[in-house]
């Protein structure tokens, strides 16, 4: 059984589609052993305790990003989780952090990498500048997670279409119901049966 451990600090729709695929048994070897907050009021931890699933704020007020890192690298290995998976956690994880939990932990982010990623591209920043920049596809991308800001090996990405007539808002919410809440799901199913194999930065998925 794979155990994963999500780190939210917001609405947590992300949360959701993985708590939705767990309960109708697509995710048959995985199981949500705890649920991380830096935000008190995060509306995740409230999907976290509708679905009798443990949940964890831990504030980060007064402590280094070293010290947070630290604090919560604890609790994850104390529930002995196997998988990190961050769903919408506005924290730069540092490298003694993902050097604990290294090529076990994932994202995902609501751009084709590399377009419109790194540091500060988050929310609707990257379906703002897709906009901005004209292009006609868009989507998702799940990758492992490194020091530097979605520059992580690439697992696996699907494409969403542009309209005409499109705003931020609209586009976001298109590319987490066509890409974001389908792919994530389907990278932890891959990773639950061993079926995602890593030779440097490539990602090979096993039939």
């Amino acid at each position: 059984m794979l155990r994963i451990g999500v780190l939210v600090s917001g609405g947590g729709t992300n949360l959701q589609a993985i708590i939705d695929r767990i309960e109708d048994g697509y995710l048959d070897e995985s199981r949500i052993v705890t649920v991380v907050s830096n935000k008190e009021n995060a509306y995740a931890l409230e999907r976290a305790s509708k679905h009798n699933i443990p949940f964890e704020y831990i504030p980060k007020k007064g402590k280094s990003s070293d010290e947070y890192d630290g604090a919560l690298a604890e609790h994850l290995e104390s529930r002995k989780v196997d998988l990190v998976v961050l769903a919408g956690f506005m924290h730069i994880l540092g490298p003694g952090f993902i050097k604990r939990f290294e090529n076990r932990i994932i994202n995902v982010h609501p751009s084709l990498i590399p377009a419109f990623c790194g540091k500060g591209c988050y929310g609707l920043i990257p379906h703002q500048k897709a906009l901005d920049y004209g292009v006609k596809i868009t989507g998702a991308t799940v990758h492992f997670v490194e020091a530097n800001a979605d520059a992580g090996p690439v697992i696996m990405q699907k494409a969403v279409s542009v309209f005409e007539g499109d705003t931020p808002e609209i586009l976001q919410k298109r590319v987490m119901e066509e890409a974001e809440w389908k792919l994530l799901p389907e990278v932890i199913r891959l990773i639950s049966k061993n079926k995602i194999k890593m030779e440097g930065r490539k990602v090979t998925i096993l039939d």
